[in-house]
């Protein structure tokens, strides 16, 4: 298995979901105490020397101007892991943990945080052990930081906290790590930074591209099942509209389509499909937008997973510590909301494809709902409700939460991002549209049962094998709750994805 060496240089959003999800380890660079020498020695030679330094020798946001002595100092990290420790709700997934644990601890070995080998260390401890930190999901603002979620994460390491190993929650205390003795200004150190919004832009960057590639297959599923024309996917078409994403939507689905006996049936019938519904000729314009906001979303990911984004920034080069505001997370705030913006469209281009496959006006040809025997059957009628209901539900929270700014810590801290909150809500977005794209393509697959003998293209057959692998044809009206997520997560899983 590839090892990620954590040496302090910018990670990649596919390194980073490879670690949360296992695929990869990570280990620290061989010379790391070498690397952040010159910034403990500059932080110790400040708190020697009693200056006042932000974050070394005194208080923290609105208590800025308050001066800490020497022997406060170390008091005074362990008070900030606990008093901002304050997280509510469920626990955020272990593969978010993990990529915030890789990413805080990329951040400070970068070497300008003022930091011992010791912290760094202890974070990729708990990645390699997976004794991971639980940390509740909501109270973030996405500004000086993830603060709440952070202190949560940073509690075992110095014994305290909660920590999950395997399917247990345990205390840290009984989790075998040994705590680390904190030095002046390493627990503020583990609190500043936008890494938990980067954590959930890189896995829901994963999530995202496959719904794109499920969309472009329930297209071109739906295609060949309402007898639609495969004409508006030819390349020549999208050369005069050089939008990258739309090029690549194109000719996925005119891949998929390609040799289909079905579309062959009716290739010379003119007046069958002069023209097709927005919803299917206009496909690859929607989905490539998305594909397009979504290498967006990677170039933003990529410089910020290159950044420093603590605070203070400790400048061994030249003796200073200076206090800035590279943890303020509008960058990822706007991401993450353009993010669920932009793939909320997948599903509510994916609903109106489906309710043509289901009304018998428009059809052509396929029974009413794809029922049996419509009428004694419902077939799927309410699979389209269901849709309607999680495409509502998205258009609330594709809100932007980035424009939702509180001010915090009497006024100090008097615009903040909500880049957390962006995040979490993204992730609500992608589980509906999964499900949407998901009827979709069993309703696509129904019809095709509707086309026989006419076999299906060789694409769109391998997606409608997989289907029927899990689920069977509709011959008589059934709970189909089940068969809906089975398909959502042959879509989340990348089994669904990997044949479009």
């Amino acid at each position: 298995m590839e090892t990620v060496i954590v040496d302090g240089g910018p990670l990649t959003p596919q390194q980073v979901v490879d670690v949360a999800y296992r695929r990869t380890d990570a280990r620290a660079v061989d010379d790391l105490a070498e690397r952040l020498r010159p910034a403990r020695e500059l932080v110790d030679r400040m708190v020697e020397s009693g200056d006042v330094v932000y974050g070394v020798t005194t208080g923290f946001g609105a208590l800025a101007n308050t001066h800490i002595g020497r022997d406060e100092g170390e008091t005074l990290q362990y008070n900030l892991l606990r008093s901002h420790a304050t997280g509510v709700g469920d626990p955020i997934p272990d593969e978010l943990v993990r990529a915030m644990l890789l990413l805080r601890a990329r951040t400070l070995t970068q070497g300008y945080s003022g930091v011992s080998p010791a912290i760094v260390e202890k974070l990729l401890e708990m990645l390699d052990r997976d004794i991971l930190p639980v940390v509740p999901s909501q109270g973030s603002v996405g500004a000086s930081g993830d603060l709440a979620p952070f202190a949560h994460l940073a509690l075992p390491i110095i014994g305290e906290g909660w920590v999950k190993l395997g399917d247990k929650v345990v205390p840290t205390s009984e989790s075998g790590l040994e705590p680390v003795k904190l030095q002046t200004k390493e627990g503020l150190s583990l609190l500043n930074g936008t890494e938990g919004m980067s954590a959930m832009g890189a896995i829901a960057l994963e999530r995202s591209r496959r719904l794109v590639l499920a969309a472009d297959a329930a297209t071109a599923l739906t295609v060949e099942a309402l007898l639609a024309s495969e004409r508006p996917f030819q390349v020549a078409i999208h050369a005069l509209r050089p939008h990258p994403g739309q090029a690549v939507s194109a000719k996925r689905i005119a891949d998929l389509l390609d040799g289909s006996p079905i579309v062959a049936s009716h290739a010379d019938d003119f007046d069958h499909a002069v023209q097709d519904a927005y919803s299917l000729r206009c496909a690859p314009q929607v989905h490539g937008a998305v594909t397009d906001t979504l290498d967006h979303m990677e170039m933003v990911l990529r410089r910020e997973m290159g950044s420093v984004v603590d605070n203070p920034i400790v400048f061994p080069e030249s003796g200073e510590v200076i206090s800035s505001g590279n943890f303020h997370g509008q960058p990822l705030a706007f991401v993450l909301d353009f993010a669920a913006i932009a793939v909320s469209e997948l599903a509510s281009i994916s609903e109106r494809r489906t309710d043509r496959l289901l009304d018998p006006a428009r059809s052509r040809g396929l029974p009413a709902f794809l029922a049996p025997n419509p009428g004694l059957n419902t077939g799927y009628m309410i699979s389209q409700y269901v849709q309607a209901a999680l495409v509502a539900e998205n258009k609330i929270l594709a809100h932007p939460a980035s424009i939702e700014s509180i001010p915090t810590s009497g006024s100090q801290e008097d615009h903040v991002s909500m880049g957390w909150g962006a995040g979490k809500k993204l992730f609500d977005v992608l589980d509906n549209v999964r499900r949407v794209i998901a009827i979709e393509i069993l309703c696509g697959v129904q019809g095709l049962e509707y086309r026989k003998p006419l076999a299906p293209a060789a694409g769109t057959g391998r997606i409608a094998t997989l289907v029927r692998e899990h689920v069977p044809p509709l011959d008589q009206d059934r709970s189909t709750s089940a068969e809906i997520e089975t398909v959502a997560g042959l879509i989340a899983d990348g089994s669904l994805s990997a044949l479009a």
